[in-house]
């Protein structure tokens, strides 16, 4: 059964850091490209970040460049994403999501149709 796992949201104060990760099963990722997307409650999807099979090129929205960094560890078959600088604005459910895409990345913005494997999600929360 083909797989993607987030994992490591939360509840972090403004100003804070989480690490999300996507995590395969099923699958090899390496052959992939990797984005992460958000949802929050009452909006559209938004694009948040997205990576090359080799981790080569990377993309990242204007609403997080500087502040997010995308990476992978195709050894371990798991995404990355380290959210720096966090705002109450980047709260949100954070999903992966991977397409075959040969050694390119799809540009952010992104709606995700270049995706063809999704995961569950995880809740980020940014709070006081």
């Amino acid at each position: 059964q083909l797989q993607l796992v987030e994992s490591g949201g939360g509840l972090v104060q403004p100003g804070g850091s989480l690490r999300l990760s996507c995590a395969a099963s099923g699958f090899t990722l390496d052959n992939y490209a990797v984005g992460w997307f958000r949802q929050a409650p009452g909006k559209e999807r938004e694009g948040v970040s997205s990576i090359s099979s080799s981790g080569g090129s990377t993309s990242y929205a204007e609403s997080v460049w500087g502040r997010f960094t995308i990476s992978r560890d195709n050894a371990k078959n798991t995404v990355y994403l380290q959210m720096s600088s966090l705002k109450p604005e980047d709260t949100a459910v954070y999903y992966c999501a991977a397409g075959d895409y040969g050694l390119a990345v799809p540009t952010m913005p992104s709606t995700g149709v270049e995706y063809t494997y999704w995961g569950q999600g995880t809740q980020v929360t940014v709070s006081s």
